[in-house]
């Protein structure tokens, strides 16, 4: 369905029956309204954000940093990991201390160039919707595209959804105190800022796996799949933000579900009209504040602590655990269905979780 009620043509690529917050589309097209805006898609896991919608990606011909927000990089990478007997509830009291950064010494850090020199936070996933996950191949969906990647039914592979941590915040700062919502005013001064923190996200994201992998005594590999999520590029000579949103133009994208549900691996092929972008997760359809209050009434911490799917989620903030129940979100079924749907992709596999790392329990509640 499409809007042309704001300067810049609005697609929403979702079906009538899926959840969307007239909150989020109402940020939309305030998004449309902004000088030099072209086109706003909006993905099947739209919802309100601070400033602009999460779930969509918006070309203009001006840069806005705001449109991008702070967690510039902000990405999911998939890694394939070989482990023996991998009994959840042990594995789950091995995992390593990801609030934690890597001591400077640590040979993981050897040899490595940091983006900017910020290592202040390097190696560790930070809060919110982040997390790090062993998780088991449920379904090959596309078992010639599966096996290019090397996934079949039963592996495991580790998912690790971070960013740039503090240091996209400082980025994005030092533009919203001098300029507020507005345009970059130094676009290439901005842009260099901005891609040194899509490295230092995809790099952090590579060294927490490799601290995982450590841990629980597996080699540390490659990432078969590696996309930020908040970013903007140029594409067709326009300024094309992505908030929540991936790269949708030919890649392997992991859209994440829940720590209680499946996450599904899909080849993307999105053109022009969704602005070559996919969904980047299930999105939510709770406030955080809302699922907190919910969830206390329906749910203990022990419970959101083993899911039905059997996996155990690692999470020493009981509040997050709420703020972050499955039940705060959309379902992922649907967001996939809307995505094959609108032909902007094709599953090739589904995962379940095994061990959902959130926050380090430092109670050592087992």
């Amino acid at each position: 369905m499409s809007a042309t009620l704001s300067k810049a043509s609005v697609s929403v690529f979702a079906s009538p029956s899926s959840w969307i917050e007239s909150d989020a589309l109402d940020q939309c097209h305030q998004v449309a309204a902004l000088d030099g805006m072209v086109h706003v898609a909006a993905m099947p896991d739209l919802h309100p954000g601070k400033g602009a919608p999460i779930g969509a990606a918006m070309s203009s011909r001006v840069l806005y940093p705001l449109l991008v927000g702070s967690d510039i990089g902000c990405g999911i990478a998939v890694f394939p990991i070989r482990i023996k007997r991998p009994a959840p509830e042990r594995l789950a009291t091995r995992f390593p201390d990801l609030d934690k950064p890597l001591d400077p010494d640590d040979e993981l850090l050897q040899d490595q160039e940091i983006p900017m020199g910020y290592g202040e936070q390097l190696a560790t996933v930070g809060r919110g919707n982040h997390f790090v996950e062993l998780a088991r191949v449920r379904t090959v969906h596309d078992e010639a595209h599966a096996e290019r990647l090397g996934l079949r039914a039963k592996d495991l592979v580790l998912i690790v959804h971070s960013g740039s941590r503090g240091l996209g915040e400082r980025i994005l700062r030092a533009h919203t105190e001098e300029h507020g919502a507005g345009p970059a005013a130094d676009v290439d001064a901005y842009l260099t800022a901005h891609d040194a923190a899509v490295r230092w996200g995809s790099l952090n994201r590579r060294l927490m796996a490799a601290r995982v992998a450590r841990a629980l005594g597996a080699p540390a590999e490659e990432p078969i799949v590696d996309e930020c999520h908040n970013s903007v590029t140029l594409v067709d000579g326009r300024y094309l933000h992505r908030k929540g949103a991936a790269n949708g133009d030919g890649r392997d994208v992991l859209v994440a579900g829940t720590r209680g549900t499946a996450s599904y691996l899909v080849a993307a092929h999105a053109g022009a009209d969704a602005n070559y972008s996919v969904a980047h997760g299930a999105g939510r359809k709770m406030s955080r504040s809302d699922a907190l209050v919910r969830g206390k009434a329906k749910h203990t911490v022990e419970e959101l602590r083993r899911t039905p799917v059997g996996s155990y989620v690692v999470c020493g903030d009981r509040q997050l655990l709420f703020e972050e129940a499955p039940t705060a979100y959309k379902k992922i079924e649907r967001v996939i269905d809307d995505l094959v749907e609108h032909k902007l992709a094709t599953p090739v596999v589904s995962t379940l979780p095994v061990v959902t790392y959130k926050v380090a329990d430092k109670g050592g509640r087992r």
